[in-house]
């Protein structure tokens, strides 16, 4: 599969797994396959990204996951869900702390999702991808397919963030990036397109 990469998408994938070791996570996961496409510049996502404006908002995108990942990874979608079962995810969250320490309950670390395959033979033995992570490359896969693209590029990762639901694309959302919007950007539609 990896064959089909751009250097683009080579690039945020393997900037997916500098943030990882960074964050001193012991996986791979989507959110830090968004970080890595934040990090881009020159390319087809980074077009699009800016031209529905993230670019000016990026720091509101870090703070976004930060606290995703202080809430152990859950989305505000999940949050609700709690709510409505009449669990306070901040107040759960808030106790944790007390307790443990701030960020107890951070994902990064956990180990969740170990696995090998295909992409650790590409990036040469590094953190495993979880689930989550494997299935936005496959994701990004039948996106290129369905555009009749040869090629799997970092626009098609930043699509597949935007199709999957979890953190990345509710942060995405909260700033005005969607799969349509994205779309639009990319393929025309009454917008600029990326070229």
């Amino acid at each position: 599969m990896f064959e089909r990469f751009t250097k683009d998408a080579r690039a945020v994938v393997l900037g997916a797994v500098g943030h990882s070791e960074r964050m001193g996570a012991e996986t791979v996961e989507e959110q830090h396959m968004l970080l890595s496409l934040l990090d881009r510049e020159g390319s087809r996502a980074s077009f699009a990204l800016a031209s529905l404006g993230l670019d000016r908002h990026k720091e509101s995108v870090l703070e976004a996951l930060a606290e995703a990942r202080r809430r152990g990874g859950l989305s505000r979608a999940d949050a609700d869900a709690l709510s409505g079962l009449g669990l306070d995810l901040s107040e759960i969250v808030s106790r944790i702390e007390e307790a443990h320490g701030v960020g107890a309950l951070e994902s990064e670390g956990k180990g969740k999702g170990r696995g090998k395959g295909w992409w650790s033979g590409f990036l040469g033995g590094h953190r495993p991808f979880t689930r989550g992570a494997k299935d936005l490359l496959t994701e990004s896969l039948r996106i290129a397919l369905a555009q009749h693209d040869r090629h799997i590029g970092d626009e098609h990762l930043l699509l597949a963030l935007t199709a999957r639901p979890g953190v990345p694309a509710e942060v995405l959302a909260d700033h005005g990036v969607t799969y349509a919007s994205l779309r639009r950007v990319l393929y025309g539609g009454g917008e600029a397109k990326a070229s």
